[in-house]
């Protein structure tokens, strides 16, 4: 029978040598904590309405240690005297496969992602308790999606060994989180992630770049998500990675709004900020254009303070700077390029000191990319604390978002002919050893370079 993985992933040849190699980074860091057992679940599935789920989506953590996607699974380690790792997934089921996909099954998954071995996921409340015994430290992710069910079910089993075992051996009194240790993990992606992640870059850019060449006033925001959606399948990629938003006009001023009814009108902005998601990894574009190909005066000007801001922050992506560099660099010619229009009245440090931008920059100017949209990391410097650390140095290999923005709202202060413009200009860039690559423009970013794009 054909091995098939359910949709939307359908990735048939996992690094398996990759994914034992993280599995033991992480067996290593438990024998640093003196050892113990990992009990690390999958995403739950979750009911979207009578007799439907939502359309799947792995755990990001649980994918990044087993490349193993089926819903109902759950990974063991264990630090031990013999490290073991242990699949429990889902039996072959003939019956529900014709229903809802043909599944891997413990035996061919233990060969296919390397594991040393896997059961049926049935027996995981019968197993477990026998396992705990002679660990007494526990680890478990504690703030992924599994939450509350997850501890109460560890408990129980716990519990249950506890029982049996009736003090003869050890049994878990520490539970350990392993959020940030997976996360530290995850922050610097390797040569295949950042190759992922420029084909992300590319098919997201293409959706864009549809996007605008289908823009006209009249359309709703609805048929250029449609455009995008389109776009991003063709070329591949499973799913998006977070809600697209498509914004016209007043909208364009609502930081996540959903693509809805709103037709364009002429002399509209149109906020796009959307992105793929290809075998597991995020993509992430945000560009601002007008709806007739042709920015206001008052559009432009605004524009190019923005993209003059993004490249300030650009500047400043590389392993000589910490991670807050490019923020305080975008805000800083944020802020002066508001004095110059007027929104803003006084000096440009008196400004930046009192926040007097926050009103056209709510913001920050990046977030870390990779498996999830907003990825893990630290943006300090670790370990965690409840004292504010300095900024981290940004590293090779590290991924993140430089986006920039500009909303101006109506108010009495304004001059009219500012109002309801919302732009924000957004693009994925991989920190290198020299600088940063950007992996996303090839959608268009300057202004001059857009109203040809929309003019042909």
């Amino acid at each position: 029978m054909t091995q098939y993985l359910p949709p939307p992933y359908s990735l048939q040849t996992p690094d398996i040598e990759k994914l034992k190699s993280r599995r033991a980074k992480l067996l290593a860091w438990m024998h640093s904590q003196g050892g113990g057992i990992a009990v690390i679940p999958s995403a739950p599935e979750r009911a979207r309405n009578r007799d439907n789920q939502y359309t799947y989506r792995h755990d990001s953590d649980f994918f990044y240690l087993t490349g193993f996607t089926e819903p109902n699974a759950w990974l063991i380690l264990i630090a031990g005297d013999q490290d073991q790792s242990i699949l429990f997934c889902l039996n072959k089921d003939e019956e529900l496969e014709i229903w809802h996909g043909v599944r891997w099954g413990p035996k061919a998954a233990a060969e296919h992602f390397g594991f040393d071995r896997a059961e049926d996921v049935d027996s995981l409340d019968q197993s477990l308790p026998k396992l705990l015994p002679g660990h007494p430290r526990l680890f478990t992710t504690m703030s992924r999606p599994a939450g509350p069910e997850l501890l109460s079910r560890l408990q129980l089993w716990v519990t249950q060994a506890t029982t049996t075992t009736r003090g003869a051996q050890a049994i878990p009194h520490q539970w350990l989180d392993l959020s940030e240790v997976l996360a530290e993990m995850r922050l610097i992606k390797d040569a295949d992630e950042q190759h992922i992640m420029r084909t992300a870059g590319r098919i997201s850019a293409e959706g864009h770049v549809r996007a605008m060449q289908c823009a006209q006033p009249g359309k709703h925001e609805f048929e250029l998500e449609a455009e995008l959606l389109y776009t991003f399948r063709k070329h591949g990629a499973q799913a998006v990675a977070y809600n697209s938003i498509v914004a016209a006009g007043a909208n364009a001023c609502i930081l996540h709004h959903a693509a809805g009814n709103s037709v364009m009108r002429d002399g509209d902005l149109v906020l796009i900020d959307a992105g793929c998601e290809l075998d597991g990894y995020a993509s992430d574009i945000t560009r601002t254009f007008p709806a007739n190909g042709k920015f206001s005066g008052p559009q432009r000007a605004l524009y190019d303070i923005v993209l003059e801001a993004q490249y300030a922050a650009i500047a400043l992506t590389s392993p000589a700077h910490h991670w807050n560099a490019g923020h305080d660099a975008a805000v800083r010619v944020l802020t002066q390029g508001l004095l110059e229009v007027g929104l803003l009245k006084g000096s440009l440090d008196e400004a930046i000191e009192t926040s007097a931008y926050r009103p056209f920059y709510m913001h920050r100017t990046g977030h870390w990319l990779g498996m999830d949209v907003h990825d893990v990391g630290s943006y300090r410097k670790p370990p965690a604390t409840h004292i504010e650390r300095p900024w981290r140095m940004l590293q090779a290999g590290m991924v993140l978002t430089i986006e920039p923005g500009l909303y101006v709202r109506p108010a009495e202060h304004i001059p009219e002919e500012f109002w309801n413009i919302g732009i924000r200009i957004e693009d994925d860039a991989i920190v290198t050893d020299q600088g940063c690559e950007l992996i996303t423009r090839g959608v268009p970013v300057e202004a001059d370079e857009i109203e040809r794009l929309m003019k042909g």
